[in-house]
């Protein structure tokens, strides 16, 4: 019976969004920055496909980082607007279970695809020669499909572990969204299977990318630290520290998520860590990785004569 009641009840989201007066600036901000994010990375995959200039290895990579970031801030970011505005906080269990699964997916595909994409710049800077090579078209959807394939097997192999616990104790998830820890701490009976699971999964998602990251990272900083030029030099720090610093914020809130033992989790960093990967990656992957770009403000730039100049075509005509 207790079964069957937590297949068919409705969950309730506390939200992100706390009863004060702070409440109507932080949906403001989360607003402001859902836009920004959807805009700079929808700005990023039209340059990307249309300039001829970008269709390079390390682009077709970054574009496939904007698709992704922008799918996942979806699944979370315009519920929590809505039932703010609409002053509603319910979730179907088929809906959270929806959410789960395609987050999971999504998230899991990023964390593949920049542990990859290091690789990619680790070439490109210690191997610049065999970079065709290394780098070849084929490898480039080797690289996308291996990403996807790991987003999908986590979120396949987790959902049903984890939406076919019973949730006995209580139906109010004190969180934004239906994530995994705060599934768990509702869910009542043996959860052995979930927590190997679990586990497995964070190795293969998280540790084992991120590994990749530092490894690829401090090579490169070791090629840097020989080059003559001091010039170069300065650009390439610039250029890695931005990077490793939005790896490290998306890599360690996840882990503190997911492999931190519960009794160091509470609702409240729980949230704020959430958002930390949830929220502000999809803004600054397009910010740091691409749009700071000379190439891609140059492609912004020949695109925007190209518009021009077809405008002063139709107008002379």
């Amino acid at each position: 019976m207790d079964g069957n009641r937590s297949f068919s009840s409705d969950f309730t989201l506390v939200g992100l969004f706390p009863n004060t007066r702070v409440s109507g600036l932080l949906f403001a901000i989360i607003s402001i920055i859902f836009f920004v994010a959807m805009t700079a990375n929808g700005v990023m995959i039209f340059l990307i496909h249309v300039d001829p200039q970008l269709h390079t290895p390390m682009y077709f990579l970054l574009s496939h980082l904007s698709l992704i970031d922008m799918l996942y801030i979806s699944t979370t970011v315009p519920k929590t607007l809505v039932d703010y505005l609409r002053g509603q906080r319910t979730i179907s269990f088929a809906a959270c279970t929806a959410q789960y699964f395609l987050y999971m997916g999504f998230v899991g595909a990023e964390f593949f695809l920049l542990g990859l994409m290091a690789y990619d710049r680790y070439v490109a800077i210690c191997s610049p020669l065999r970079y065709p090579v290394l780098m070849s078209r084929r490898v480039c959807w080797l690289i996308l499909g291996s990403s996807w394939s790991g987003g999908a097997l986590d979120s396949f192999l987790l959902t049903p572990i984890t939406m076919r616990l019973p949730f006995c104790a209580s139906h109010k998830i004190n969180h934004f969204f239906c994530e995994a820890p705060t599934m768990l701490r509702l869910a009542c009976g043996d959860k052995a299977a979930y927590e190997t699971v679990m586990y497995v999964c964070c190795v293969m998602m998280l540790l084992v990318p991120f590994s990749v990251v530092v490894a690829s990272y401090a090579q490169i900083l070791l090629t840097v630290q020989q080059m003559r030029s001091a010039e170069g030099k300065r650009k390439a720090f610039a250029t890695c520290s931005s990077h490793m610093m939005v790896v490290t914020l998306f890599y360690g809130a996840a882990l503190y998520t997911y492999m931190l033992p519960q009794a160091y989790h509470t609702p409240l960093k729980d949230k704020i860590f959430s958002a930390f990967y949830t929220i502000l990656t999809p803004l600054l992957n397009p910010l740091i990785y691409s749009l700071r770009n000379r190439d891609v403000m140059g492609a912004l730039r020949r695109v925007r004569a190209r518009r021009r100049g077809a405008c002063a075509v139709v107008k002379g005509g």
